[in-house]
């Protein structure tokens, strides 16, 4: 089919999809029907009104189901149903949104290098699309959830590929001394926005991967993002032995060979995949290391068909660009080399050259005992590579110089694509509203230019500020409920619950730090003397510490982290002032980004690659206050939020005592006085022109929208050539 008859419905998958569908719609009242379609298209999450429409149907319902359309309305009664149907506002904007979604789906795709016919395929270990599908972890599955969503709204030729986990990443519990435990449960994956993409001979499309010794079977999932098919590989099939089917079950399992056979998995079986579906890649963008292998099954099809092994190679790198993520040694995944010799000879020897040539693709010098690198791997499989902001990618450079010898760290031909975050999805509806009147209607798709944002001078300072209130208002409220229930399961003293009900007030100072807990995030710096923190909850102008975030299973030293922040629990007015959510997801996030009036990020620099919760805040007029690293480097004009400079010191805890000091100085002398100084009409004007400032200088730079431009001309339009050594 050519471009002028193509429309997002005519990916693989698409009949399925509308089967589910059309099951589904069969038991909804008539005026219901046209929800069906939005339950099984992520689209609805970014639209104004789409959450409320299912909420509607059954509220209490709704969040019992983690907000699973698909699972709502199957689950929903016939009274609860009929009930929802006969509200005739409910009924016309559910059609309307339908209409829209059409409308979007059959429009033609974007010209450019990228057709249907040779599509983008970002291939990801994680993907964050909504809190309905938890098969992400952290960052990384953020940024690949927002780069579809972007590309769906961008109406580029796009495909997501991943691996689907049956048991998601984990479920976290946090007990009264602080200490995370885990669990996981099987997803129910009838009830998930997906359908089985079918094969041939109408059943389940089934694709054999080499694996070891052995071929492992998976099948294929769609769910839709938009205009964006995502296909996710699942390995739970009843031709494979109990430990395989293992492979796909839970996201960055603790097993080293597990993972190991989890990143084959998703580097080869992703390509076979598209190959079984007929989707020819136009390029291939490996997103994080995991993905490392689907370049060589690009260079071992190119084998197969008699081109040499370097040609082979050559071919494989035209088409395949990388994303670095990570400066943290450990974040780059290797393997010891006879463990990668295992997995990978038989996929060698396909490509007729000795086992140990493959792994030297991933190894810094030929032969020896070194590891197998994913993240070397995918540097030299791969036309380009790229850094996730400014300072990352100089950091990149440093690193990864050994595999560019002879070229200077400094023309390492490693450049940066600073992330961004999908302004839609991260926009809070009072705040949306409220830059709809002053920015147009159409400001989310024109985000990424200056012009736009130039009307938020316009905002008066009421109105900004009562969006403002209103949204910590919400998250006082989210906070006191989350909170009473995690304090009730962990047992802990009734006066501690009953502070936890009582626990924030709308009119204080809110600051938030959720994230993945990691040793280098530094959540132990706030409270790195605990007199002066304390004080900080007391005084007399308060604020109040919301923290949130999950820690890698085997990831002590953050778990002792937060521990060490529960030790305070019993100190005055803690219990009221500071809060600790549990089981941080997508949904939580949204809650935070939106409500907190400052959000601190206390990275160990230079480990932050670029960070991205900061510029949630931003969208939703909170201010950053953060160690100069990631994002932040390239974003604070010493106006637009507050900043630390945190010199590099051989002593950790002498870098932490002095990082302290410097947010301690900032909250006590410049933002605790900020935000509470105010005007006769009880506004704070120099903290909104603050926030102004922020939206104006923030907004444009750090959306998705611009981000996804810099791929289209920079990376995946561009064909970049560069000294290599193979």
């Amino acid at each position: 089919m050519s471009s002028a008859g193509w429309s997002a419905v005519s990916w693989p998958g698409a009949g399925e999809i509308e089967r589910s569908v059309t099951s589904l719609k069969a038991r909804l009242p008539q005026r219901l029907a046209p929800l069906a379609a939005l339950a099984f298209n992520f689209w609805w999450t970014w639209q104004p009104g789409g959450a409320e429409l299912f909420r509607a149907v059954d509220p209490h319902r709704w969040e019992r189901v983690r907000e699973n359309p698909v699972r709502l309305l199957q689950e929903a009664s016939g009274g609860t149903l009929r009930n929802a149907a006969s509200d005739r506002q409910l009924a016309e904007r559910a059609a309307a949104l339908a209409d829209r979604l059409d409308h979007e789906l059959t429009a033609p795709p974007l010209g450019g290098v990228l057709t249907p016919q040779a599509p983008l395929v970002f291939l990801s270990a994680e993907f964050a699309v909504h809190r309905s599908l938890p098969i992400y972890a952290g960052g990384l599955g953020v940024l690949a959830g927002d780069v579809l969503k972007q590309c769906s709204d961008s109406r580029l030729a796009a495909v997501g590929v991943g691996l689907l986990y049956r048991q998601g990443y984990l479920r976290q519990r946090i007990d009264a001394s602080g200490w995370q435990h885990e669990c996981w449960s099987d997803a129910d994956l009838e009830r998930l926005p997906a359908a089985l993409v079918a094969g041939p001979d109408g059943g389940p499309l089934k694709v054999r991967v080499p694996l070891r010794d052995r071929e492992v079977v998976v099948q294929v999932w769609r769910g839709d993002v938009g205009r964006v098919p995502l296909y996710l590989l699942d390995s739970d099939q009843p031709e494979n032995t109990h430990v395989d089917r293992w492979i796909t079950a839970r996201l960055y399992v603790g097993s080293r060979e597990v993972r190991l056979d989890q990143y084959t998995l998703l580097g080869l079986g992703a390509i076979r995949a598209l190959r079984a579906m007929g989707i020819e890649p136009g390029v291939v963008h490996v997103n994080e290391g995991h993905a490392a292998l689907a370049p060589v099954e690009l260079a071992r099809e190119a084998a197969a068909s008699g081109v040499d092994f370097e040609g082979a190679l050559a071919l494989a790198r035209r088409r395949t660009v990388f994303t670095t993520h990570t400066p943290v040694r450990a974040g780059n995944e290797s393997f010891a080399a006879a463990d990668a010799l295992g997995a990978l000879g038989g996929l060698a020897r396909s490509m007729g050259v000795a086992p140990s040539r493959l792994l030297d693709l991933g190894r810094s010098s030929s032969g020896g005992e070194e590891p197998f690198g994913l993240t070397t791997l995918a540097i030299r499989m791969s036309r380009a590579v790229n850094g996730v902001s400014r300072q990352h990618a100089a950091t990149a450079r440093s690193m990864w110089s050994h595999l560019f010898p002879g070229t200077p760290v400094e023309a390492v031909p490693i450049p940066h694509v600073t992330n961004g975050v999908h302004v839609p999805t991260w926009t809070a509806a009072p705040m949306r509203d409220l830059l709809d009147r002053y920015l147009g209607t159409e400001w989310t798709r024109h985000a990424q230019s200056p012009a736009t944002w130039a009307g938020v001078d316009a905002i008066p300072d009421q109105e900004l500020w009562m969006v403002r209130v209103r949204l910590r208002a919400a998250l006082v409220d989210y906070v006191r409920e989350h909170s009473v229930a995690d304090r009730l399961a962990r047992g802990e003293p009734r006066d501690r619950v009953i502070g936890a009900a009582r626990s924030f007030r709308p009119d204080i100072l809110t600051v938030g730090f959720a994230r993945r807990i990691a040793s280098y995030k530094r959540l132990h710096v706030l409270v790195h003397d605990p007199a002066r923190a304390l004080a900080l909850l007391d005084g007399a102008w308060p604020l109040q510490i919301l923290l949130a975030g999950v820690a890698h299973p085997e990831d002590e030293p953050a778990k002792q982290m937060v521990q060490r922040i529960f030790r305070l629990k019993n100190a005055p007015l803690v219990s009221e002032r500071v809060v600790y959510l549990e089981d941080y997801d997508l949904g939580m996030a949204a809650h935070l980004v939106a409500g907190c009036d400052v959000w601190i990020n206390l990275p160990r620099p230079p480990l932050e690659a670029s960070g991205t919760s900061g510029m949630k805040a931003v969208l939703n007029g909170g201010l950053n206050l953060s160690i100069l690293d990631g994002w932040w480097a390239e974003a604070f004009d010493g106006a637009n939020g507050w900043a630390i400079e945190s010199p590099p010191d051989g002593d950790e805890e002498a870098q932490d005592a002095h990082d302290a000091a410097a947010l301690y100085d900032l909250l006590e002398r410049e933002v605790v006085p900020a935000f509470y100084e105010r005007g006769a009409d009880g506004v704070p004007h120099a903290w909104v022109r603050r926030v102004k400032h922020s939206l104006r200088t923030l907004g444009p730079r750090f959306g998705a929208g611009r981000m996804v431009d810099e791929y289209v001309s920079a990376v995946w339009n561009a064909e970049s050539s560069r000294t290599r050594t193979v």
